[in-house]
């Protein structure tokens, strides 16, 4: 027969073997869920960080930046691990074409103030442009100059084959302005678009001699003779350089930073650069 007390205990038991059982099955569920949670948090983890060690870096600059911008931009790669740098070198004036078009880019540094000017007046920049480095004009002639040219001058000589940049490029504004200095008048067999494709036509034998920066003509070596002159330094080309509003602004300020940083500051005078 059973006691009442007996009768009471057992829905007590069967309460505390039902509470039991729900805390079991509740820890069992945590331990399925958590991996399941934990996962999916590592999986987005390595997204993002694959991302950002992914980022290309598109910089739009002058020609006459190609050998310095191509050391800065090694260097680069090696302080921001994942990041590569890829560069478009051209005339400053195609540059901004270009980027008016629509081309993607980060980073536009530009051989001059006008051509720099025009991209901002267009709303590609974002911030303030800065200046960072300064270039003068040098005369770019064959190793045996045969046209004897040792004065800006006799640039100016019948016969001579003179190759410089169009005006609207910056080396070509700069050549317009010596000659207005130096009450010359240039007559180029050939206005190119930009410094390099000047020195190449000197480098080939094709012209006489060609108007173009200290710096390239530093780069060139004994593939070309440097003639330099007294008016160059009365027109000298700033370079500035900006971040592309579209671009990746923080990584293109980064590259900016760089630029402007003692080590890229070395880089550019080892090219022949003077500051700004």
């Amino acid at each position: 027969m059973t006691t009442p007390a007996a009768a009471d205990l057992k829905p007590a038991r069967l309460r505390l073997w039902s509470n039991w059982l729900w805390i079991l099955a509740g820890v069992l569920a945590a331990a399925t869920v958590m991996p399941i949670l934990l996962s999916s948090c590592g999986s987005h983890d390595d997204k993002s960080s694959s991302s950002a060690s992914g980022s290309t870096l598109t910089v739009f600059a002058a020609s006459s930046l190609t050998g310095a911008f191509t050391t800065i931009g090694q260097d680069f790669e090696k302080s921001h691990r994942g990041v590569s740098v890829k560069f478009d070198f051209g005339g400053s004036s195609d540059l901004v074409a270009q980027l008016q078009s629509g081309a993607p880019a980060d980073v536009f540094a530009s051989a001059d103030t006008a051509n720099m000017d025009k991209a901002t007046s267009a709303k590609l920049t974002v911030g303030t442009p800065v200046d960072f480095a300064t270039n003068t004009m040098e005369i770019a002639v064959p190793p045996d100059n045969p046209a004897h040219i040792t004065t800006f001058a006799d640039l100016s000589k019948p016969g001579v084959k003179l190759v410089d940049c169009a005006p609207e490029v910056p080396c070509g504004a700069a050549a317009t302005q010596l000659a207005h200095v130096a009450h010359e008048t240039l007559k180029p067999v050939s206005e190119e678009q930009s410094v390099t494709d000047v020195l190449a036509k000197v480098e080939s034998g094709e012209a006489d001699a060609g108007l173009v920066y200290v710096t390239d003509v530093q780069a060139a070596g004994n593939r070309v003779k440097g003639i330099t002159f007294k008016e160059s330094s009365k027109v000298v080309n700033t370079y500035p350089i900006v971040a592309i509003g579209k671009g990746n602004t923080t990584l293109a300020q980064s590259f900016i930073d760089e630029v402007l940083g003692s080590e890229g500051q070395q880089v550019l005078a080892d090219f022949g650069f003077a500051k700004p």
